[in-house]
């Protein structure tokens, strides 16, 4: 009988694992919703939210109402025959692993011997009618009623490399209070003992169970013997004994939607009592025990907007790894990337990693050619020097080739005929702007190839020409000369100064000749 349960159960097991309905992959509890926390943790996740505590608040759970049906055996003295056991079940998790359920389980068991044993009267008259003859043929037929409350431990929902189980594997144990009724048919339908002497007892066992059953009418008349008060804890209308008991199991679930999961489990419950199979053998202490094979459906309760599925579903590592993947709530420090030569570009896409400090480059870290003659702006002199004077010199100055016209014909023209533009400064700054660095390249340019001219540099010393004044224009119009003459290499002996009263804020040049 038990290695058919167990193939039963084996059977069971591999149609569920084969079907495709739970490979359903569902959404993963996000540990930031605060709205699936309970008021008395909001101050938990609250810290955790604000930084400043690192777990979040447990979230409140589905509670899971379960319903079961399945083969139930008495393991004892007498031979069992197939009963059923069915009941409902409440379970709530304590956390990730451990959960507690409170069960109910009625359950019908019936048995036959196939042998000759002595009568025994233990607490019953049931077999007294039969002591002194050969034996009796021993047979049950046991009721219960049993309340149990058990510490489960999930096995399967710490997983490192999926989201979400699908199977949970568990393991429990815990107490159970047993209500139980046992009684036999010893006596015949005209109330007289059977005459078990008629029974060919050397035949094969099934025919002597055929003849056994042929001969019992079924009524199960009598109460069983018992142990007395050593195993239990009294009697209820001096038919049905309480015990107390210890039970333990394992099974296994399968998760079918948020909602539903259907089950299968073993389950032993020990009572430490000889008698549950209405007999003990005077040739072993052997105790008699429940074997409870079932098969579940179970049904998760409450508000899927307030509360997350029972926690032996939900992976406690699933916000961590996500975390890890797409960070919404780290602290991810600034990154610091290496920039060897300082210019604002990082190593890893400068193109040039020693440009020398202060030269401005562009956006791939080279420094700045604004003329494209080779010579980096730092160190051009001219900085916009026309292609037809290129080559240029170290100094990134170009030397403009005469017209093919005109090659054999020196021609300078008249420095009369010489523009030159106006230089501008800011409030009181008596420094060359950026700005006017290329205006002057183009005056330098203009008076190279013109070497005869003069240039008299007029400053302004405002409109009244006082003292300050005067000293803020000498001072300009000498920042202008000097960079004509130190960047752009032009003769200051070409330079004549003066103040005059005007726009302080600028510098005049003009041809001198």
């Amino acid at each position: 009988m038990a290695s058919k349960k167990y193939l039963l159960l084996a059977g069971a097991m591999s149609l569920l694992a084969a079907s495709s309905s739970f490979a359903q992959v569902t959404p993963v509890y996000d540990a930031l919703d605060s709205s699936k926390v309970p008021a008395s943790r909001q101050a938990q996740q609250n810290n955790f939210s604000n930084h400043q505590y690192d777990f979040p608040a447990k979230p409140r759970d589905m509670w899971e109402l379960g319903f079961h049906g399945g083969l139930h055996l008495i393991n004892g003295t007498i031979p069992a025959r197939p009963g059923f056991g069915g009941g409902i079940s409440l379970r709530k998790s304590l956390g990730h692993t451990i959960s507690v359920r409170a069960e109910y389980t009625g359950a019908f068991d019936k048995g036959l011997d196939y042998r000759l044993r002595p009568a025994i009267t233990n607490n019953s008259t049931a077999w007294a009618p039969y002591v002194g003859t050969s034996g009796i043929v021993a047979n049950y037929k046991t009721a219960s009623h049993q309340l149990s409350l058990d510490l489960m431990a999930s096995l399967s929902n710490i997983l490192f490399y999926k989201a979400q189980p699908k199977i949970n594997w568990y393991v429990f144990g815990g107490y159970s209070l047993g209500l139980i009724d046992v009684d036999v048919d010893a006596l015949g339908a005209n109330g007289q003992p059977y005459d078990f002497s008629q029974i060919t007892f050397n035949a094969p066992r099934k025919d002597i169970k055929d003849q056994l059953k042929n001969m019992l009418d079924g009524d199960y008349e009598q109460n069983a013997p018992s142990q007395g008060n050593r195993g239990n804890i009294g009697r209820k209308d001096n038919n049905q004994m309480w015990r107390h008991g210890a039970d333990f199991g394992t099974g296994v679930a399968f998760r079918v939607s948020k909602r539903f999961n259907i089950g299968i489990e073993e389950k032993y419950t020990l009572y430490f009592d000889d008698y549950l199979d209405g007999y003990s053998s005077p040739y072993s202490n052997h105790k008699d025990a429940f074997s409870y094979t079932s098969v579940r459906l179970n049904f998760n309760l409450g508000n899927s907007s307030k509360r997350v599925e029972p926690l032996w579903w939900v992976n406690p590592l699933n916000y961590a790894y996500n975390e890890l993947s797409a960070p919404r709530h780290m602290k991810l420090p600034t990154p610091v990337l290496p920039d060897a030569d300082g210019d604002g570009v990082t190593d890893q896409f400068d193109r040039e990693p020693n440009t020398a400090a202060g030269a401005p480059v562009d956006v791939h870290g080279v420094a700045k050619d604004t003329d494209g003659d080779g010579v980096p702006d730092f160190k051009d002199k001219q900085l916009v020097t026309p292609t037809y004077c290129q080559p240029v010199d170290a100094d990134g100055v170009g030397k403009c080739p005469d017209p093919e016209c005109c090659k054999d014909i020196k021609h300078e023209a008249a420095c009369n005929t010489l523009v030159l533009p106006s230089v501008s400064f800011k409030g009181s700054s008596t420094k060359v702007a950026t700005d006017n660095e290329a205006i002057l390249a183009s005056v330098a340019s203009t008076l190279k190839t013109n070497p005869s001219c003069n240039i008299l540099v007029t400053g302004h010393a405002g409109a009244k020409g006082k003292k300050g004044g005067v000293d803020l224009s000498s001072r300009r119009v000498d920042a202008v000369i000097d960079y004509l003459a130190d960047k752009q290499g032009i003769d200051r002996g070409r330079f004549i100064k003066q103040n005059t009263p005007g726009e302080s804020s600028t510098v005049d040049l003009a041809p001198a000749n």
